[in-house]
């Protein structure tokens, strides 16, 4: 599990773009016009954005994911905790 860790937080640092759902992704959407929005990007602030335990990176969403079994994590929420969680 640390090395799936490793290397997902040595991916994430040169990753450029701001993952959805996230803190970051949710505040710039917020800022952006509702028309400029895609249908996916509307279910992803809906899913990820209105509720703060909800919201990936957030304290309660980091919390929460320590909480859960790691057997039981996708690998996008491995990646997502290593990025807004331990980094």
């Amino acid at each position: 599990m640390r090395r799936v860790l490793v290397i997902a937080c040595v991916s994430l640092l040169g990753a450029c773009s701001v993952e959805p759902g996230s803190e970051k992704w949710c505040e710039q959407k917020k800022e952006q016009s509702k028309s400029e929005w895609t249908s996916s990007d509307a279910i992803t602030f809906a899913s990820n954005c209105l509720l703060d335990s909800s919201t990936i990176g957030s304290k309660q969403w980091c919390e929460d994911m320590s909480e859960k079994p790691k057997g039981e994590w996708t690998a996008n929420e491995t990646t997502s905790y290593a990025k807004h969680c331990i980094i």
